[in-house]
Protein backbone atom coordinates (compact mmCIF):
# COMPACT_ATOMS: atom_id res chain seq x y z
CA UNK A 1 0.00 0.00 0.00
CA UNK A 2 3.08 2.51 0.65
CA UNK A 3 4.47 1.46 -2.71
CA UNK A 4 4.80 4.40 -5.07
CA UNK A 5 3.49 3.81 -8.42
CA UNK A 6 4.38 6.07 -11.45
CA UNK A 7 1.52 6.46 -14.59
CA UNK A 8 3.68 5.55 -17.38
CA UNK A 9 2.47 5.59 -21.01
CA UNK A 10 2.99 3.52 -23.70
CA UNK A 11 1.42 2.10 -27.39
CA UNK A 12 0.47 -1.40 -28.31
CA UNK A 13 0.28 -2.55 -31.72
CA UNK A 14 -2.85 -4.39 -32.66
CA UNK A 15 -2.57 -5.62 -36.22
CA UNK A 16 -1.05 -2.00 -37.90
CA UNK A 17 -3.06 -0.05 -35.47
CA UNK A 18 -1.19 1.93 -32.86
CA UNK A 19 -2.91 2.38 -29.64
CA UNK A 20 -1.36 4.75 -26.50
CA UNK A 21 -2.77 4.55 -23.03
CA UNK A 22 -1.48 5.60 -19.23
CA UNK A 23 -1.47 2.87 -16.62
CA UNK A 24 -0.21 2.15 -13.43
CA UNK A 25 1.24 -1.28 -12.63
CA UNK A 26 0.74 -2.85 -9.43
CA UNK A 27 3.08 -5.96 -8.53
CA UNK A 28 0.13 -8.55 -7.86
CA UNK A 29 -2.80 -6.58 -8.43
CA UNK A 30 -6.19 -7.13 -6.67
CA UNK A 31 -7.77 -6.82 -10.03
CA UNK A 32 -7.43 -4.59 -13.34
CA UNK A 33 -9.21 -1.21 -14.50
CA UNK A 34 -9.95 -0.67 -17.61
CA UNK A 35 -10.94 3.15 -17.98
CA UNK A 36 -12.24 4.35 -20.94
CA UNK A 37 -12.62 8.54 -21.67
CA UNK A 38 -15.46 10.79 -23.59
CA UNK A 39 -15.24 12.75 -26.27
CA UNK A 40 -12.58 15.29 -26.94
CA UNK A 41 -10.10 14.09 -24.75
CA UNK A 42 -7.75 11.14 -24.13
CA UNK A 43 -6.77 9.28 -21.44
CA UNK A 44 -5.64 12.33 -19.77
CA UNK A 45 -9.23 12.56 -18.48
CA UNK A 46 -8.25 9.66 -15.84
CA UNK A 47 -4.99 11.37 -14.81
CA UNK A 48 -5.95 14.95 -14.07
CA UNK A 49 -3.12 16.93 -14.93
CA UNK A 50 -1.10 18.71 -11.70
CA UNK A 51 -3.97 17.30 -9.44
CA UNK A 52 -2.55 13.15 -8.71
CA UNK A 53 -5.18 13.31 -5.66
CA UNK A 54 -7.54 13.68 -8.55
CA UNK A 55 -6.25 10.77 -10.56
CA UNK A 56 -7.79 7.79 -10.76
CA UNK A 57 -4.60 6.08 -12.11
CA UNK A 58 -3.27 7.06 -8.71
CA UNK A 59 -5.71 6.27 -6.70
CA UNK A 60 -6.31 2.86 -8.29
CA UNK A 61 -2.61 1.98 -7.90
CA UNK A 62 -2.90 3.16 -3.96
CA UNK A 63 -5.39 0.44 -3.57
CA UNK A 64 -3.98 -2.11 -5.43
CA UNK A 65 -5.76 -2.05 -8.67
CA UNK A 66 -3.63 -1.94 -11.99
CA UNK A 67 -5.14 0.92 -13.88
CA UNK A 68 -4.94 1.21 -17.61
CA UNK A 69 -6.34 3.91 -19.12
CA UNK A 70 -6.66 3.33 -23.61
CA UNK A 71 -7.00 6.11 -25.67
CA UNK A 72 -10.14 4.54 -27.28
CA UNK A 73 -9.52 3.59 -31.07
CA UNK A 74 -9.40 6.94 -32.97
CA UNK A 75 -7.44 9.02 -30.85
CA UNK A 76 -4.36 9.48 -29.26
CA UNK A 77 -2.16 7.28 -31.39
CA UNK A 78 -4.73 5.76 -33.57
CA UNK A 79 -6.25 9.11 -35.03
CA UNK A 80 -3.95 8.93 -37.85
CA UNK A 81 -6.13 5.58 -38.80
CA UNK A 82 -9.85 7.14 -37.92
CA UNK A 83 -10.89 6.67 -40.92
CA UNK A 84 -10.58 2.85 -40.91
CA UNK A 85 -12.25 2.49 -37.46
CA UNK A 86 -15.67 3.83 -38.42
CA UNK A 87 -17.30 -0.17 -37.55
CA UNK A 88 -18.18 0.02 -33.92
CA UNK A 89 -17.58 -4.32 -33.91
CA UNK A 90 -13.66 -3.15 -35.49
CA UNK A 91 -13.00 -0.93 -32.23
CA UNK A 92 -14.53 -3.33 -30.02
CA UNK A 93 -12.05 -5.92 -31.24
CA UNK A 94 -9.38 -3.47 -30.53
CA UNK A 95 -9.97 -3.05 -27.18
CA UNK A 96 -10.07 -6.57 -26.74
CA UNK A 97 -6.90 -7.15 -28.02
CA UNK A 98 -5.52 -4.72 -26.44
CA UNK A 99 -5.91 -5.45 -23.09
CA UNK A 100 -4.90 -9.39 -24.24
CA UNK A 101 -1.74 -7.70 -25.47
CA UNK A 102 -1.00 -5.64 -22.32
CA UNK A 103 -1.89 -8.52 -20.08
CA UNK A 104 -0.48 -11.61 -21.24
CA UNK A 105 2.58 -11.63 -19.24
CA UNK A 106 1.08 -9.15 -16.25
CA UNK A 107 -1.06 -10.90 -13.49
CA UNK A 108 -4.52 -9.58 -13.43
CA UNK A 109 -5.87 -10.34 -9.84
CA UNK A 110 -9.46 -11.27 -10.49
CA UNK A 111 -10.21 -9.90 -13.65
CA UNK A 112 -10.62 -7.56 -15.28
CA UNK A 113 -13.26 -4.24 -14.18
CA UNK A 114 -14.37 -2.01 -17.23
CA UNK A 115 -15.36 1.60 -16.43
CA UNK A 116 -16.14 4.45 -19.36
CA UNK A 117 -17.08 8.18 -19.12
CA UNK A 118 -19.84 9.91 -21.24
CA UNK A 119 -18.91 8.89 -25.05
CA UNK A 120 -16.46 6.40 -23.72
CA UNK A 121 -19.82 4.28 -22.28
CA UNK A 122 -20.61 3.79 -26.15
CA UNK A 123 -17.55 1.66 -26.48
CA UNK A 124 -17.56 0.02 -23.04
CA UNK A 125 -21.57 -1.20 -23.31
CA UNK A 126 -20.84 -2.66 -26.51
CA UNK A 127 -17.69 -4.53 -25.13
CA UNK A 128 -19.72 -5.68 -21.93
CA UNK A 129 -22.10 -7.10 -24.81
CA UNK A 130 -20.10 -8.71 -26.80
CA UNK A 131 -19.54 -12.62 -26.11
CA UNK A 132 -15.95 -11.80 -24.61
CA UNK A 133 -17.93 -9.08 -21.96
CA UNK A 134 -18.97 -12.16 -19.67
CA UNK A 135 -15.32 -12.32 -18.98
CA UNK A 136 -15.35 -8.85 -16.70
CA UNK A 137 -15.87 -8.43 -13.31
CA UNK A 138 -18.49 -6.01 -13.59
CA UNK A 139 -19.04 -2.31 -15.45
CA UNK A 140 -19.46 0.87 -14.54
CA UNK A 141 -20.56 3.66 -16.93
CA UNK A 142 -21.17 7.64 -16.39
CA UNK A 143 -22.02 10.64 -17.83
CA UNK A 144 -24.51 9.33 -20.50
CA UNK A 145 -27.94 8.50 -20.85
CA UNK A 146 -30.41 7.93 -23.51
CA UNK A 147 -32.29 11.58 -23.51
CA UNK A 148 -30.49 15.05 -23.23
CA UNK A 149 -31.19 17.12 -20.25
CA UNK A 150 -34.42 19.69 -21.28
CA UNK A 151 -32.03 22.50 -20.86
CA UNK A 152 -29.76 21.01 -23.56
CA UNK A 153 -31.71 19.48 -26.16
CA UNK A 154 -31.72 22.43 -28.57
CA UNK A 155 -28.02 22.91 -28.44
CA UNK A 156 -27.19 19.42 -28.25
CA UNK A 157 -29.06 18.07 -31.00
CA UNK A 158 -28.00 20.91 -33.42
CA UNK A 159 -25.69 20.15 -35.82
CA UNK A 160 -22.29 21.17 -35.47
CA UNK A 161 -22.29 23.37 -38.35
CA UNK A 162 -24.85 25.34 -36.32
CA UNK A 163 -22.97 25.29 -33.05
CA UNK A 164 -19.84 26.33 -35.18
CA UNK A 165 -22.35 29.08 -36.76
CA UNK A 166 -23.96 30.24 -32.78
CA UNK A 167 -21.42 31.24 -30.66
CA UNK A 168 -24.36 31.27 -27.50
CA UNK A 169 -24.95 27.64 -28.63
CA UNK A 170 -21.07 26.94 -28.25
CA UNK A 171 -20.80 28.49 -24.62
CA UNK A 172 -24.14 26.92 -23.33
CA UNK A 173 -22.36 23.52 -24.15
CA UNK A 174 -19.52 24.31 -22.57
CA UNK A 175 -21.98 25.19 -19.73
CA UNK A 176 -23.39 21.90 -19.92
CA UNK A 177 -19.96 19.88 -19.57
CA UNK A 178 -18.66 21.27 -16.90
CA UNK A 179 -21.29 22.64 -14.85
CA UNK A 180 -21.00 25.21 -11.82
CA UNK A 181 -17.03 26.66 -11.87
CA UNK A 182 -16.62 26.01 -8.56
CA UNK A 183 -16.69 22.25 -8.66
CA UNK A 184 -13.29 21.71 -10.48
CA UNK A 185 -10.00 23.04 -9.60
CA UNK A 186 -9.59 27.09 -11.80
CA UNK A 187 -6.86 25.17 -13.52
CA UNK A 188 -8.40 22.24 -14.70
CA UNK A 189 -12.02 24.11 -15.39
CA UNK A 190 -12.56 24.48 -19.65
CA UNK A 191 -10.74 21.45 -20.00
CA UNK A 192 -7.61 22.90 -21.52
CA UNK A 193 -5.14 20.84 -20.66
CA UNK A 194 -7.30 17.46 -21.21
CA UNK A 195 -8.39 18.59 -24.69
CA UNK A 196 -7.52 16.64 -28.07
CA UNK A 197 -9.19 15.80 -31.53
CA UNK A 198 -11.88 14.18 -32.18
CA UNK A 199 -12.39 11.24 -34.80
CA UNK A 200 -14.46 12.22 -37.17
CA UNK A 201 -16.74 9.15 -36.43
CA UNK A 202 -17.51 10.03 -33.19
CA UNK A 203 -20.82 12.29 -34.43
CA UNK A 204 -22.23 9.05 -35.55
CA UNK A 205 -21.19 7.07 -32.83
CA UNK A 206 -23.49 9.28 -30.89
CA UNK A 207 -26.39 7.72 -32.48
CA UNK A 208 -25.60 4.60 -30.32
CA UNK A 209 -28.03 6.00 -27.65
CA UNK A 210 -30.70 4.38 -29.71
CA UNK A 211 -29.11 0.92 -29.36
CA UNK A 212 -28.73 1.48 -25.64
CA UNK A 213 -31.77 -0.89 -24.59
CA UNK A 214 -30.74 -3.47 -27.07
CA UNK A 215 -27.05 -3.32 -25.83
CA UNK A 216 -28.15 -3.25 -22.33
CA UNK A 217 -30.30 -6.22 -22.14
CA UNK A 218 -27.16 -8.56 -22.97
CA UNK A 219 -24.70 -7.52 -20.66
CA UNK A 220 -24.75 -10.20 -17.82
CA UNK A 221 -21.70 -9.07 -15.30
CA UNK A 222 -22.97 -6.35 -12.50
CA UNK A 223 -23.53 -2.83 -13.29
CA UNK A 224 -23.16 0.40 -11.44
CA UNK A 225 -24.09 3.81 -13.37
CA UNK A 226 -23.28 7.01 -12.38
CA UNK A 227 -24.58 10.59 -13.17
CA UNK A 228 -23.17 13.76 -11.25
CA UNK A 229 -25.96 15.54 -9.47
CA UNK A 230 -25.32 19.00 -11.38
CA UNK A 231 -25.16 16.43 -14.47
CA UNK A 232 -26.55 19.07 -17.66
CA UNK A 233 -25.82 16.87 -20.46
CA UNK A 234 -28.13 14.10 -19.75
CA UNK A 235 -30.91 13.53 -18.12
CA UNK A 236 -30.81 13.54 -14.00
CA UNK A 237 -32.01 12.86 -11.25
CA UNK A 238 -33.60 9.59 -10.22
CA UNK A 239 -36.02 8.91 -12.59
CA UNK A 240 -33.11 9.04 -15.13
CA UNK A 241 -30.93 6.87 -12.94
CA UNK A 242 -33.95 4.14 -12.62
CA UNK A 243 -34.54 4.45 -16.42
CA UNK A 244 -30.82 3.55 -17.32
CA UNK A 245 -30.84 1.08 -14.47
CA UNK A 246 -33.98 -1.06 -15.80
CA UNK A 247 -32.34 -1.28 -19.37
CA UNK A 248 -29.80 -4.10 -17.55
CA UNK A 249 -32.20 -6.78 -17.53
CA UNK A 250 -29.70 -9.61 -17.51
CA UNK A 251 -27.18 -8.18 -15.07
CA UNK A 252 -27.18 -10.01 -11.70
CA UNK A 253 -26.50 -6.70 -10.09
CA UNK A 254 -27.44 -2.99 -10.98
CA UNK A 255 -26.51 -0.33 -8.83
CA UNK A 256 -27.25 3.43 -9.51
CA UNK A 257 -25.18 6.60 -7.84
CA UNK A 258 -25.74 9.92 -8.15
CA UNK A 259 -22.68 11.89 -7.00
CA UNK A 260 -22.66 14.89 -4.97
CA UNK A 261 -21.19 17.69 -5.75
CA UNK A 262 -20.81 16.86 -9.44
CA UNK A 263 -20.73 18.18 -13.03
CA UNK A 264 -20.79 16.47 -16.30
CA UNK A 265 -16.91 15.49 -15.94
CA UNK A 266 -16.95 13.05 -12.42
CA UNK A 267 -12.97 12.57 -12.74
CA UNK A 268 -11.83 15.88 -13.32
CA UNK A 269 -13.82 17.49 -9.83
CA UNK A 270 -13.51 18.57 -6.37
CA UNK A 271 -15.10 15.34 -5.90
CA UNK A 272 -13.03 13.00 -8.01
CA UNK A 273 -11.65 11.44 -5.58
CA UNK A 274 -14.70 10.66 -3.77
CA UNK A 275 -16.36 8.90 -7.03
CA UNK A 276 -13.09 7.18 -7.94
CA UNK A 277 -13.35 5.44 -4.02
CA UNK A 278 -17.10 4.40 -4.80
CA UNK A 279 -15.98 3.00 -8.08
CA UNK A 280 -13.30 0.84 -7.10
CA UNK A 281 -15.43 -0.01 -4.21
CA UNK A 282 -17.60 -1.41 -6.77
CA UNK A 283 -14.70 -3.23 -8.39
CA UNK A 284 -13.90 -4.59 -4.95
CA UNK A 285 -17.12 -6.30 -3.95
CA UNK A 286 -17.19 -7.81 -8.11
CA UNK A 287 -13.58 -9.27 -7.24
CA UNK A 288 -15.21 -10.76 -3.90
CA UNK A 289 -18.34 -12.26 -5.90
CA UNK A 290 -15.85 -13.71 -8.49
CA UNK A 291 -14.08 -15.22 -6.16
CA UNK A 292 -17.29 -16.78 -4.09
CA UNK A 293 -18.61 -17.73 -7.44
CA UNK A 294 -15.77 -19.32 -8.91
CA UNK A 295 -14.05 -20.76 -5.33
CA UNK A 296 -14.16 -25.00 -4.98
CA UNK A 297 -17.26 -26.23 -2.77
CA UNK A 298 -15.74 -27.36 0.29
CA UNK A 299 -15.39 -31.79 0.29
CA UNK A 300 -17.94 -33.11 2.09
CA UNK A 301 -16.47 -36.09 4.61
CA UNK A 302 -18.06 -39.20 4.87
CA UNK A 303 -21.18 -40.39 7.36
CA UNK A 304 -20.44 -42.91 10.00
Amino acid sequence: MNERHHVVPGIVDIDGISLSYRATWVRGPRAVVLALHGGGTTSTYFDCPHHPRLSLLHTGAALGFTVIALDRPGYGASLPDAAQLTDPARRVDLAHASMDRLLASRPTGAGIFLMAHSAGSELAVRMAAHARGTGLLGLEIAGTGRYHHPRSVSFLESNEEDLRREGRARARLREALWGPGHLYPPDVLGGAGIAAASPAYESAAREWRYEFPELAARVRVPVQFSLGDHEEVWSSGPAALADIASLFTASPRVRVNEQPDTGHNLSLGHSARAYHLKVLAFAEECAVTREATTAAPPRQGRAG
